[in-house]
């Protein structure tokens, strides 16, 4: 796969703080700008190109913002990739939604680099698709509160 665009970054960034906000109402773009560091404008693009596919929507007005469409548990990084990235896969001929014979290709069925290409998108795609939002978002807790952990074990000595 290639490396993702900062599109994707902020987009995943954005959507971890709608997953912590589930159920707690509305987010602000301003509040999620300055959180989680992402330009205000950019953000404004992003979360527009999340409501036309169905994956956040907003409300206007007081009490207005951003929330996720469905629960965090629901939303695979898989799919939120593909809405921002397209396919997964590191060549053409390697995908499964968008599949295309690579122009220099000799034997589709036999191209070793198209093998190899298809188990690193089989790989990609077991990790992506099987990792939520929600799950995301308890790893970042974790590794924040084992920090903290560490940082208060520190002052002790």
């Amino acid at each position: 796969m290639r490396q993702l665009s900062k599109r994707t970054q902020y987009c995943l960034r954005a959507l971890y703080a709608l997953a912590r906000d589930y159920g707690h109402g509305p987010t602000l773009i301003a509040r999620l700008s300055e959180d989680e560091a992402i330009p205000k404008k950019f953000l404004e693009q992003i979360l527009l190109s999340l409501k036309s596919t169905g994956l956040v929507e907003s409300k206007k007005g007081k009490g207005g913002g951003y929330t996720l469409v469905q629960p965090p548990d629901r939303i695979t990084i898989g799919s939120v990739i593909r809405m921002v990235e397209g396919p997964l896969a590191p060549l053409p001929c390697a995908s499964e939604t968008r599949f295309r014979k690579c122009d220099e290709c000799i034997d589709i069925e036999t191209c070793g680099t198209r093998i190899v290409m298809r188990e690193v998108r089989d790989a990609i795609s077991k990790i992506l698709d099987s990792t939520t939002l929600a799950m995301v978002c308890d790893r970042v807790d974790s590794a924040r509160r084992k920090e903290e952990e560490i940082e208060a074990f520190t002052w002790e000595i």
